[in-house]
């Protein structure tokens, strides 16, 4: 790696927007403050805003992260969808605790969520399922996710396969293939400020199960 890129990642610096996020602006209800944080990235334009940055951990105390997507939020928590017996599913099954990160740069704002991940309904993974587009519920068939491949030909071969032998049929939702619902106990908002004196809110459970907030150093 030369010295020239080296210094270069080193120095590069922007200013963050001059926007303030003052506590008593939050909403009391945590998932109140994220639709308005929604709908202002959608407002925004910003690029896939229900991409998220999921971090797991297994069972050697190993991270891992990758980027998934937002299909569903309520009250009781957020929910994505995944291959079960991919990497983070064996994390997963291992080790429920995980944490997701929106990062919207264009608005100078992070969001994450910490907490315990639970396999959601299979009535809810079958509803979201048959809403997919036909090929991705192939590919869903089609791909050992995170095992080894000869090469590409492999997986297109496998694709191929699986849409004959739906041809003309319902493709259902493979057993191996569904959501999970991430619980959390912990909220944080993040918004950039200039001189990185950033506005950091983070919500927490209280004992009596109720979300308290409080004010953190940058």
């Amino acid at each position: 790696m030369s010295e020239v890129f080296r210094s270069y990642v080193n120095t590069v610096r922007r200013e963050f927007a001059d926007q303030p996020l003052n506590i008593e602006a939050v909403n009391d209800n945590p998932y109140d403050f994220f639709e308005k944080w929604f709908d202002e990235a959608v407002g925004a334009e910003v690029l896939d805003p229900y991409a998220m940055t999921l971090a797991t951990v297994n069972e050697q105390g190993r991270p891992g992260a990758c980027v998934v997507y937002m299909r569903d939020i309520s009250e009781n928590g957020l929910v994505f969808y995944t291959n079960y017996n991919s990497r983070k599913g064996k994390d997963l099954e291992k080790n429920p605790a995980v944490s997701v990160n929106f990062f919207w740069v264009e608005l100078d704002r992070q969001i994450r969520f910490t907490g315990i991940a639970e396999k959601a309904s299979e009535s809810l993974s079958d509803q979201y399922f048959s809403k997919r587009p036909r090929e991705s519920r192939i590919s869903a068939w089609a791909s050992d996710q995170s095992l080894p491949i000869p090469n590409r030909e492999h997986l297109e071969e496998r694709f191929k396969y699986f849409e004959n032998k739906f041809k003309d049929k319902e493709v259902t939702r493979p057993q191996h293939w569904g959501g999970y619902l991430i619980k959390p106990d912990n909220i944080e908002f993040w918004q950039g400020r200039p001189n990185r004196l950033h506005d950091r809110i983070v919500f927490y459970k209280a004992k009596d199960g109720s979300w308290a907030k409080k004010r953190l150093s940058p």
